[in-house]
């Protein structure tokens, strides 16, 4: 039986593993369906701190592993079919390993952002389509983007988007948009952002090397036209991947995992949540392995079975 198993190898999984595995825990983590998280499928990371020139998105993910394996985290490749929380110890099913056993758990398996599922879309994710603005929108100074939502996110990363891009197109299937009124207005309000409403998007369009359009059809004629741009921002909204728990632990009505205030402390007793699986506010690689540290120490407490805790002993 293991001390701890971490499920998902995101900022918040691996950093997890790096205070574990220094705390002697022997943490064992499942590599989930898409080693690496969110991250691999990013190209220049610049907001990440400590790397004054930036850093591409898989190298921040393979030097956080290393460092995770350097002090004793042990990798494995599956995913967690099956979760029995019901009782300790808890059991886990992974594709390929059988079960595993383990005194207390670590969810950081993330959340997948929606996407549009046109031609072209998924093949240029990295070289013309981004699902957030907040970590690529500063590479489209003075570019043409195009934001493909119409709820509350959608409008606020289209107002971000404006910082940089000189025109921002806002493609919604609907005539009216789902966004609050508030946000629905500052969008209106803002010189830079057009609208291409009542349009669904059909194809993402590039010249083999980046993205150059976007292909979207009337919904009331049917006619079909294609807005250049030089990057399309996919804001539909994000799924937790909680499915697998089967409803053991409490989450919101879309799925994030619900947490004590302050903590990283589920419903359950012993099994802790950090990254984005229980943040649908931030989403980003700094918060995420932030809480993955609050989620490695809060394990580590439950595991010495202490009431308080020297955390500078760990650190």
């Amino acid at each position: 039986m293991h001390k701890v198993v971490i499920l998902g190898t995101g900022p918040a999984g691996l950093t997890a593993a790096i205070y574990l595995a220094r705390a002697n825990m022997n943490p064992i983590v499942i590599e989930g369906d898409q080693p690496g998280g969110q991250l691999t499928l990013t190209t220049e990371v610049e907001n990440f701190p400590g790397f004054v020139d930036g850093v591409m998105g898989p190298e921040l993910m393979v030097n956080m592993r290393k460092q995770a394996e350097r002090f004793g985290a042990e990798f494995k490749n599956g995913w967690v079919t099956e979760a029995n929380l019901s009782e300790k110890p808890f059991k886990l099913t992974v594709s390929g390993l059988g079960e595993i056993v383990t005194e207390s758990l670590i969810l950081s398996t993330g959340a997948s952002a929606k996407l549009l599922k046109i031609p072209g879309e998924k093949e240029n994710i990295g070289t013309g389509v981004s699902t957030c603005a907040t970590c690529d929108g500063f590479f489209y100074r003075g570019k043409k983007v195009i934001i493909v939502g119409g709820g509350d996110s959608a409008m606020e990363e289209a107002n971000f988007l404006t910082k940089f891009a000189s025109e921002v197109v806002i493609v919604h299937r609907r005539e009216e948009l789902r966004a609050s009124k508030i946000m629905q207005d500052r969008a209106r309000q803002n010189p830079k952002i057009s609208w291409k409403l009542n349009r669904s998007p059909v194809e993402v369009m590039s010249n083999g090397v980046k993205v150059n359009g976007l292909k979207v059809m009337n919904n009331e004629s049917g006619e079909e036209e294609i807005i250049e741009t030089d990057g399309i921002f996919v804001a539909i909204g994000h799924t937790p991947n909680t499915a697998f728990l089967n409803n053991q632990i409490d989450t919101d009505e879309v799925g994030y995992i619900q947490v004590k205030p302050g903590t990283t402390d589920t419903n359950i007793l012993g099994v802790y949540a950090c990254g984005d699986v229980q943040d649908n506010k931030y989403r980003q690689a700094i918060t995420a392995a932030g809480t993955g540290c609050m989620a490695a120490l809060d394990a580590e407490r439950y595991l010495e079975g202490q009431a308080t805790h020297d955390w500078s002993q760990s650190l």
